[in-house]
């Protein structure tokens, strides 16, 4: 029978970089949206009441009449047209974490075999997906399949593969949040009203403040026919075999090194994509393991910056096969060597053009900076298990702590200029003059280059990086939306917290600096315990935060239970983002998610060992066999001893491996029935946490030991020196 892996192999050697010549020899800045509604569009085809409505419900909110979006929806219609569109979707974020679209097209027969094109203002706002298909966390049942789509206006319109896509929210017949952007918007909303209340209290004026999101975007890159060849791969987006190779990123030669052809060509197309879609790529360049690479974009607003990001990750995998090429968003695809993840790096903006998180140029900006700090540090040490939450997953269990992300325990790092002066804001209410000049970032003696005043910590989750917080363990495969809410919500809650006891000392009459220093040394003295300056991959750092009273969830049963908790339900009621039925409904999904992976991976590994591993091993040891039979009747007893005492203890080994390989999956299946009869979804999830979970390694241990022992023209499957090298 023909060897898969060779056929792929062969297919892979043969193949030639796929050359990339955009279809036109415009710069990118004369392409760039022109597939989406942006602005120049909005003044060509809106009318001018239309157009200053949309504006008033992008900037403001307001919102638009149905008569209004009559005059949006032909307009929209007129510049899809023109594009060679002819359907139209509502494109929204279901709660799978990927993004979900029915399409409908423009044609309308009108009779005597006669059609027209059209879109009315109630097909734009409002669409009647099935809303039970979708995961519900028991909000809906099969039975009740209503569910509402409608228009998100601050996320513009864009046109994929000849349709127009309309970014809209996704919610129940009952009105609970369905999505992810529904949620979102409503802590975006309250992150603007709050920071807008506190920066006035500072003696500033700007009348709207905007959460900004950059994300990193990390990813590797394979054949697709080798790809095609590991059905790992294909249906869990991980290798759950495979031996190391005797050279993946030891030398360090790949992190920023010449991109290779074929995926250069690749990401040629790939961002003229992007661009025309308005998605602001500006950066890629190889990461550290070998056959992965970065990409990321200017910072944008944290709603469509999330948008972009979805639509990247689609783009990333269509382009992507159009140049022979699979791509792997999965946080840990391949063992032993890096994962991937998704920085989010997260900051407010005022609309006067200031960023809250960036040290000011004089006494009353750079208070202002501080106060926002505090703000954020204590969000943080109050929130700091739903931050765990929001990142949790069966594919980032792999990754986090794996001494290349972040570990679990959730911490902050702000560098050592920003503890001083914290510390000594909270021991003495004053900042030394020698750090008022720190603060001021800039070297005097080198013209044109500014100093960050932290250095980077690539091993802490949360890191201040000079005027933004990296929010680092978010996980590559994730929707931004999980984190952002979170980050946002923990924040507005914070400073609301902060007004009001503000408003109370002021009210008693206390002078407004005695408040603020006041308030300030006790956020800096009660979120001391989450700020950590060390290496987080260290041990030592494990036992201290422990001692600190900080949670480390290893697993993410164990880490979604902040969901449910009384103080995130608080805060989410509170703050009008999710009900508690909404938390619940999400804590349920995010579990039944993390079950079915763990399932779906378990199948494919008794699949693999016990259909593919276990016959090519028998098939092996069986000519071994031979050949010691045959040396046996050649050779006298004392040669043969001498001769075949390294194929018989071949043999021996891989009779053990398959032994246990073979035990080990029939347990594991028994271990999956049971877990499987469970009810609960709690209960069921830690089962297969705790149960099947730790059958993985066994397995894989003895499959990765036979593949260095068998022939390596009987191995079926394409190896990680194959895998990790693009030809």
């Amino acid at each position: 029978m023909e060897n898969i892996r060779f056929k792929a192999l062969g297919y892979m050697m043969n193949r030639k970089p796929g050359k990339f010549e955009a279809a036109t020899t415009r710069q990118p800045s004369e392409y760039f949206g022109e597939m989406t509604f942006n602005q120049e569009a909005m003044k060509k085809f809106l009318t001018e009441e239309a157009y200053k409505a949309l504006q008033a419900s992008i900037e403001k909110g307001q919102r638009i009449d149905r008569r209004i979006a009559d005059q949006v929806a032909s307009s929209l219609k007129a510049w899809a047209l023109s594009k060679g569109a002819t359907h139209f979707t509502h494109w929204f974020h279901p709660l799978t974490g990927a993004t979900a679209e029915k399409h409908d097209a423009f044609l309308d027969p009108i009779g005597n075999g006669k059609a027209l094109e059209r879109f009315k203002g109630a097909e734009l706002v409002q669409q009647e997906p099935d809303a039970s298909s979708f995961p519900n966390g028991g909000i809906r049942n099969t039975f009740e399949a209503r569910g509402y789509t409608a228009w998100d206006p601050t996320s513009p319109a864009f046109i994929m593969d000849g349709t127009l896509c309309i970014p809209t929210i996704f919610v129940s017949y009952t009105g609970e949040a369905l999505d992810y952007k529904t949620p979102l918007l409503r802590a975006l909303s309250e992150i603007d009203k709050a920071a807008v209340e506190l920066n006035r209290f500072l003696g500033f004026n700007d009348t709207q403040v905007i959460a900004t999101l950059g994300w990193e975007q990390e990813y590797f890159v394979v054949d697709s026919a080798l790809y095609m060849a590991r059905p790992d791969l294909m249906l869990t987006g991980r290798t759950v075999f495979g031996h190391a190779s005797a050279k993946d990123q030891q030398l360090s030669d790949h992190y920023f090194g010449t991109i290779p052809e074929r995926v250069m060509e690749f990401m040629k197309e790939f961002e003229y994509e992007a661009h025309r879609l308005g998605i602001p790529v500006k950066t890629r360049h190889n990461e550290v393991a070998p056959n992965q690479f970065e990409l990321a974009p200017v910072f944008e607003e944290v709603n469509l910056a999330v948008d972009h990001n979805q639509l990247m990750m689609h783009l990333l995998k269509k382009v992507a096969r159009k140049h022979d090429l699979a791509v792997l968003l999965h946080e840990k695809p391949f063992a032993r060597i890096n994962g991937s993840g998704k920085h989010n790096n997260w900051s407010l903006a005022t609309n006067g053009g200031a960023n809250l998180l960036a040290p000011g140029k004089n006494q009353l900006e750079n208070i202002r900076f501080l106060t926002f700090l505090s703000i954020v540090l204590k969000a943080v040490e109050e929130h700091n298990d739903l931050l765990r939450a929001s990142i949790a997953s069966s594919g980032n269990d792999q990754r986090l702590g794996g001494h290349e992300a972040p570990p679990a325990i959730m911490s902050a790092f702000v560098g050592e200029y920003l503890t001083q002066a914290l510390d000594e804001l909270a021991e003495k209410g004053v900042i030394t003059e020698s750090l008022k000049a720190e603060l001021d970032l800039r070297i005097s003696k080198i013209p044109g280059i500014s100093l960050d005043n932290t250095d980077r910590n690539r091993t802490s989750p949360f890191a201040f990086t000079g005027n933004k917080f990296e929010f680092r363990a978010v996980g590559s495969s994730q929707n931004c939306s999980i984190a952002m809410i979170t980050i946002n919500i923990a924040v507005a809650d914070q400073i609301k917290q902060f007004m009001s006891m503000a408003n109370e000392m002021i009210g008693i009459g206390k002078s407004k600096d005695e408040v603020l220093f006041s308030l300030l040394k006790d956020y800096i003295v009660e979120s001391k315990k989450v700020r950590f300056e060390g290496n987080c991959y260290s041990e030592e750092w494990k036992e201290e935060a422990a001692k600190r009273g900080l949670n480390n969830f290893s697993n993410t049963p164990d880490a979604l239970n902040a969901y449910v908790s009384q103080k995130t339900i608080a805060l989410f009621e509170k703050n009008n983002v999710l009900t508690g039925r909404e938390l619940s409904a999400r804590h349920e999904i995010k579990l039944e998610k993390y079950t079915k992976e763990v399932q779906i991976e378990s199948r494919v590994i008794g699949d693999l060992a016990t259909n593919h591993i276990i016959p090519i091993a028998i098939r092996y040891q069986n000519t071994l066999v031979d050949n010691v039979r045959g040396l046996k009747e050649v050779l006298d007893n004392k040669t043969f001893v001498n001769l075949a005492k390294n194929q018989i203890s071949t043999i021996k080994s891989i009779s053990e491996h398959i032994d246990t390989i073979k035990t080990a999956v029939e347990e594991m299946t028994e271990e999956r029935k049971r877990a499987n009869a469970i009810e609960s979804i709690k209960e069921q999830a830690i089962a297969y946490n705790k149960k099947v979970l730790p059958y993985f390694e066994t397995i894989r241990y003895c499959v990765d030991k036979l593949e260095l022992l068998v022939d390596d023209e009987l191995w079926p499957l394409p190896k990680y020196r194959e895998l990790l090298s693009l030809r």
